[in-house]
């Protein structure tokens, strides 16, 4: 069976099993195959074939990402890292629109400072920490709890009904930060303590929605965690690698 030249000493391959997908009239792929390849009178050839399960092909698939040719795009400075899993950016902290529908606040919206984030999105979820000061991070900031309604402990966010994009890259970073900042906060989820106030946090964001803060997010009410922007780019939160 011939081989292939990658152009790099020792790292010639050859052909050694295949992949079918198979799919539905609307171009979804709902089930997978793998086959090994053999020769047979000098020919290769696709032998019998088995279920490939969802993690055995999500590792292949990865291992294949890690020796393709890398895409060429601009990286603005905003983003962290990249990933074949996952994109992490950064956003400064600034007045943004919030939206609340829940029992306890109602219906209200409000334009209110935040302070800077961390988001990333990947093939496992959406996650969003927070920041205790306005310098783009390096990899050794600490992060801290994010101190909204609907996230979950390690920064999940709770999509819910919010819209947000299918895909995972850089380009699709806006889309992400909107479903996240125009999608209504509905409640507090369970799980560890999301912001330190006197009152708790429907006080806190009833405080916010009122103005009392001003233009400056009060960054004594951050809750910190045990992870940095490194743990979080490498995969070592929520395993987003």
């Amino acid at each position: 069976m011939s081989g292939i030249s990658t152009g790099r000493a020792g790292a010639d391959v050859a052909l050694q099993s295949a992949l079918l997908l198979y799919g539905a009239k609307d171009d979804s792929t709902v089930f997978a195959t793998a086959h090994p390849v053999a020769l047979v009178n000098g020919r290769p050839t696709v032998g019998a074939g088995r279920p490939l399960q969802r993690d055995a092909l999500i590792s292949a698939l990865t291992k294949l990402a890690e020796h393709a040719a890398p895409k060429a795009e601009f990286l603005p400075p905003t983003v962290l890292g990249v990933s074949p899993a996952a994109v992490t950016w950064w956003c400064p902290g600034g007045m943004r629109r919030v939206f609340f529908k829940c029992s306890n606040l109602g219906e209200r919206s409000a334009v209110v400072p935040h302070p800077g984030l961390v988001f990333q999105a990947s093939n496992l979820g959406f996650r969003v920490f927070a920041l205790a000061d306005g310098v783009r991070p390096t990899a050794g900031t600490k992060l801290f709890e994010p101190p909204y309604f609907n996230t979950w402990d390690q920064g999940g966010i709770c999509i819910g009904t919010a819209r947000v994009p299918k895909r995972v890259d850089v380009a699709s970073i806006p889309r992400w930060e909107a479903g996240f900042f125009e999608s209504a906060f509905t409640h507090p989820n369970a799980g560890g303590k999301r912001v330190s106030y006197t009152d708790g946090e429907y006080a806190f964001w009833r405080d916010m929605l009122d103005g009392k803060f001003g233009e400056s997010f009060p960054l004594e009410c951050l809750v910190p965690t045990k992870f940095t922007v490194q743990a979080l780019v490498s995969g070592r939160v929520g395993g987003a690698a």
